[in-house]
């Protein structure tokens, strides 16, 4: 067998899956048929069902076309029936994976990134995101080669036909079967991905007129300027139209960013602040208990203290989120990207969900989502991507010594966070603190030292 191009002190999973640019590194066809057979050999016979099989989903980027058929040859050639749905979210593959009693599932989606990257997403038969130790097995066995299925027992494929149905109805069940969204106007924009059917479909079910940007995909505009990650189209239309509501979805709609009636963004902060609020009304928070990241405002921890929740920080990706909500029993964390988990409902996070949830919210409250999507008080907080940075600098002394003597000048009343990215070749700089001018001052401190730092590096 062809061995993988990466040496087995190359780790090929990141925050969330296989990701990177397709057939520039790690993310080809040969790394899909590799994965297909190592993780087809690894999973065979965990749902326990007479004839192991994998569910594959994919957004609507072109190397779908490349990526799934692979997937399917590798899955069958150890002995796997391999299942496909077309474009869907990649909450409706992890939802799926549970109910069809697969043995695994597969999300071919590179989320918010461009249409030239791919990633290769998996979940375990409980519908829930692998764990470190689990992918590294996976990763061992690929490097290793697996053993092929005898020609008798080789895998067959097939195409869901009704899986966009079967996923709408599971969404709705957010709301109880009294309630709809009628007399709600909203704005939808699906990002040219992997809700572009479905997203629709459900708003028209529960009875919300709604506006639909984003849903004419050609295969290289998925995220372009468009969806979750450039939302200004979704507000200025929401605004344009006099919408209520303005919900902007990225790539494969596991998470939700939102516009207020005026053309304004929301930030998903607020959206967790708003959810903790009626859960705790509720007594539907165990613990009273949310789970946040690193990145959580400053704002949303004091909030949420003033209603006597707790919030718990990990490491940023919904996989550390929901880790810890597993661990705790808790029922709502999420991230201010827009990546909301709720744990009664869905396995991870789901941004159409979400936007169903806050929609009939805002419904009932009869208030301006001005007003009612805005709980609490951001902490004024800067962000910083720098690009093309070692990421080794972050345990430099030089940058150390100074990060700890602007957290020390903040006190209590700010944080500091360096952080390498996850899913791209990032360093980013969090800042936040109550005082705007020192949030700025602090930020390009901290940036330009960095930038000095890693050109000494470069020349030595």
């Amino acid at each position: 067998m062809t061995k993988l191009f990466l040496n087995s002190d190359q780790r090929l999973f990141g925050t969330d899956g296989i990701r990177g640019t397709v057939n520039a590194g790690k993310v080809t066809a040969l790394t899909a048929v590799n994965l297909a057979m190592a993780a087809g050999e690894y999973f065979y016979g965990k749902a326990g069902t007479k004839k192991s099989r994998v569910l594959i989903g994919k957004d609507t980027r072109l190397s779908g076309y490349m990526l799934e058929p692979a997937l399917v040859a590798g899955f069958t050639s150890v002995g796997l029936d391999s299942i496909t749905t077309g474009p869907l979210p990649t909450p409706a593959i992890a939802h799926l994976t549970r109910v069809l009693r697969c043995d695994l599932g597969v999300m071919i989606s590179a989320s918010h990134n461009p249409y030239e990257d791919n990633g290769l997403k998996l979940f375990g038969a409980d519908g829930f995101k692998l764990n470190d130790e689990v992918e590294n097995e996976i990763q061992l066995r690929m490097e290793k080669g697996p053993t092929l299925a005898k020609s008798e027992l080789l895998g067959r494929a097939r195409r869901m036909e009704d899986a966009i149905g079967r996923y709408s109805e599971f969404v709705k069940q957010i709301l109880p079967k009294h309630q709809d969204l009628n007399g709600m106007k909203v704005v939808l924009d699906c990002a040219n991905g992997a809700s572009y059917k479905v997203g629709p479909e459900v708003l028209f079910e529960l009875g919300a007129e709604a506006i639909v940007i984003g849903v004419e995909p050609n295969g290289r505009n998925i995220n372009l300027d468009c969806g979750a990650m450039f939302p200004n189209k979704m507000a200025n239309t929401t605004k344009l139209e006099e919408a209520d509501l303005g919900i902007a979805l990225d790539g494969d709609a596991d998470r939700v960013i939102f516009s207020d009636e005026n053309g304004d963004i929301i930030h998903g902060d607020q959206i967790i602040a708003l959810l903790a609020k009626e859960m705790k009304r509720n007594k539907e928070l165990n613990n009273d208990k949310v789970v946040g990241t690193l990145m959580s405002n400053l704002g949303l921890e004091n909030f949420l203290k003033n209603l006597e929740i707790n919030l718990y920080r990990t490491k940023v990706g919904d996989r550390y989120i929901l880790d810890e909500m597993i661990k705790s029993n808790s029922k709502l964390g999420g991230e201010p990207s827009g990546h909301i988990l709720l744990t009664d409902f869905a396995k991870t996070g789901d941004g159409l969900l979400t936007a169903i949830k806050v929609l009939s919210l805002l419904k009932k409250s009869g208030m301006k989502a001005s007003e009612f999507l805005r709980p609490f008080k951001l902490v004024p907080q800067s962000l910083k991507n720098l690009k093309n940075i070692n990421k080794e600098i972050l345990s430099n002394e030089t940058i150390t010594k100074l990060v700890n003597e602007k957290q020390k000048m903040l006190g209590n009343n700010g944080r500091i966070l360096l952080r390498p990215s996850g899913t791209e070749d990032l360093i980013r700089i969090m800042v936040e603190s109550e005082n705007k001018d020192q949030v700025a001052e602090v930020t390009k401190d901290i940036a330009d030292k960095i930038i000095e730092q890693n050109d000494i590096l470069k020349n030595k």
